[in-house]
């Protein structure tokens, strides 16, 4: 991402940007990874629903980056009806300030790293498994 040096004339990414920065971290999962990772639909949102962060005990929408919704693979039966399709929500405003604050990665790393824990939640992945994929602090 290019660095900006003006301010001034500068709008903060929208939800299509942060869904293209998603998608292209999805383009880059291991082919083993691509077609169960289709599966899970993307939601961008400028914040968690009300109801999600009551759900969860949150009271600051800010510390919600991002949310896996859904069932992991690893304990999916044949027996589990679907009441809707497997789910990652990124929150944008949250996904910004976070990003602001620590200020020494670009956006795009940024997406990737939320997007990618989430996705261990759908996956069932360890936190080695995740090292393996998502090697942000790099």
């Amino acid at each position: 991402m290019k660095r900006v040096t003006n301010w001034q004339d500068t709008e903060a990414p929208d939800a299509a940007q942060i869904e293209a920065l998603a998608q292209a971290a999805l383009a880059r999962l291991p082919d083993a990874f691509q077609g169960p990772a289709a599966d899970v639909a993307l939601i961008i949102a400028e914040f968690a629903p009300d109801a999600i962060l009551s759900d969860l005990g949150i009271t600051d929408a800010f510390e919600l980056t991002g949310l896996y919704d859904g069932i992991p693979l690893t304990e999916k039966s044949v027996m589990d009806q679907p009441h809707h399709p497997d789910t990652i929500w990124l929150f944008r405003r949250p996904i910004l300030d976070e990003w602001v604050a620590r200020g020494d990665q670009p956006l795009g790393h940024l997406v990737a790293h939320v997007l990618v824990h989430e996705l261990a939640h759908h996956f069932g992945w360890s936190d080695e498994d995740i090292a393996a994929i998502d090697r942000w602090w790099e």
